[in-house]
C-alpha cells in the first residue's frame, strides 16, 4: 500500500483548531479536496477529541473506498470526562467531553484504532501512525510498534509508521524498524531543514515514504506579517524578517510564497505527500492552485545567493 503522491488533506483544521468551524464548512472543505483530486486524508483522535475523524468520515464514507487513502493515529486514547470546560489548552475549540490518555500499549493501540474506525464510520484505515511518542519512546518501540506490526500482518491496516514534530526519533523508526511511512511535521520547510540531515536520506535508502506536514510552519510561510505564528507560537522577529524577504523575492518571480513552500517540500525524492490543513473550500482551492504553480529555478537561485536558503534542495 502506497501513499498517493502530491497534495494531501490534513484534517486537524476542520476539528476547530484554534477557532470554530461549522459542520457544513468542514464538509465543504473535504468535498472540495475530493473534487480537486486530493486522494490522501490524514486525521487523528487528538484533533478536536475525535471531531476531526467524525467530520472527515462523514464525507469519505460516501465516496468510493478504493479510490482514497486515509490515515489516523494511535497513542492518545480518549476517555469520557465530565470535567466540563473546553479543549483550548490543547488547541481545539471544542467542549472537553473526553480526556487524552497516553497509551502505546498493544491493548491501547487496538482500542484506540477501534474507536477511530467507529468515529470514521469505516471498516478499515490504510495507514496508522504512532502519534507524538516523544516522551514515550520506550513503550512506543517496545509495545506500540510491535502492535502495529501485528495489525499489518493481520491485514487490519495496510501500512504503519510514526508521526512527529521532530526528525531525530523518526530517523530511528526508519532505521531500526520496518515502518512503511513517517509523517514529519514542520522539520522540512523553507525555514527548517533539520529533516535533511538524516531522516530524508535514511528514508530514501530504506524505501520509506515521508509525508510532510506543517509546510507553512503553522502560518508564517503562508502569510508572513507581524503576529504570524511559527511552530504554533508567535514568530520570532528574525524569522519573520526572513519570511518577508522570501515573500518579496517570490513576488518578483511571479509566484506566491505559499507556492514555493509547497514546491520545496514535495521536490525531495523521499517525500510522497505534503499535507495542507484547510478549514474551508476556499482554502482548499487556494492550496491546490498554489501546488500546481511552477516555481522558476531562478527563484531558488536568488534565495541561495542571498543566503535565505542554504541547501541545494530542491
Amino acid at each position: 500500500m502506497s501513499i498517493p503522491r502530491g497534495l494531501g488533506f490534513g484534517a486537524a483544521a476542520i476539528a476547530n483548531l484554534y477557532t470554530e468551524v461549522t459542520d457544513e464548512q468542514a464538509h465543504q472543505a473535504v468535498s472540495a479536496a475530493w473534487q480537486r483530486g486530493i486522494r490522501y486524508y490524514d486525521t487523528a483522535p487528538h484533533y478536536g477529541l475525535g471531531l476531526s475523524e467524525r467530520r472527515l468520515g462523514a464525507v469519505l464514507r460516501e465516496l468510493p473506498r478504493e479510490e482514497y487513502t486515509v490515515s489516523t493515529k494511535v497513542g492518545r486514547r480518549l476517555e469520557p470526562s465530565d470535567a466540563g470546560g473546553d479543549d483550548l489548552a490543547h488547541g481545539f475549540a471544542v467542549p472537553a467531553t473526553h480526556r487524552r490518555v497516553w497509551d502505546f500499549s498493544e491493548d491501547g493501540v487496538r482500542r484506540t484504532l477501534e474507536a477511530s474506525l467507529e468515529r470514521l464510520g469505516l471498516d478499515r484505515v490504510d495507514v496508522v501512525y504512532l502519534h507524538d511518542p516523544d516522551d514515550h519512546a520506550e513503550q512506543a518501540f517496545r509495545e506500540g510498534y510491535p502492535a502495529l506490526e501485528k495489525l499489518r500482518s493481520e491485514g487490519v491496516v495496510g501500512a504503519i509508521g510514526a508521526g512527529m514534530n521532530q526528525a531525530e526519533m523518526l530517523t530511528r523508526f526508519v532505521r531500526d524498524t520496518d515502518v512503511d511511512a513517517v509523517l514529519c511535521a514542520g522539520r522540512y520547510t523553507m525555514l527548517d531543514q533539520s529533516a535533511l540531515a538524516e531522516l530524508l536520506p535514511a528514508a530514501v535508502e530504506r524505501g520509506v515514504s515521508v509525508v510532510i506536514g506543517g509546510a507553512f510552519n503553522s502560518g508564517l510561510l503562508a502569510d508572513p506579517k507581524p503576529g504570524a505564528t511559527y511552530n504554533y507560537a508567535e514568530a520570532p522577529g528574525e524569522l519573520l524578517h526572513k519570511a518577508v524577504r522570501m515573500k518579496e523575492i517570490a513576488r518578483r518571480h511571479g509566484i506566491t510564497l505559499r507556492a514555493a513552500a509547497l514546491a520545496f517540500c514535495v521536490a525531495h525524492p523521499a517525500v510522497a505527500s505534503v499535507l495542507v490543513g484547510a478549514r474551508s473550500a476556499a482554502e482548499v482551492h487556494d492550496c491546490v492552485d498554489q501546488f500546481a504553480t511552477p516555481v522558476p529555478a531562478a527563484f531558488w537561485q536568488e534565495l541561495r545567493e542571498t543566503g535565505l536558503l542554504v541547501t541545494e534542495e530542491p
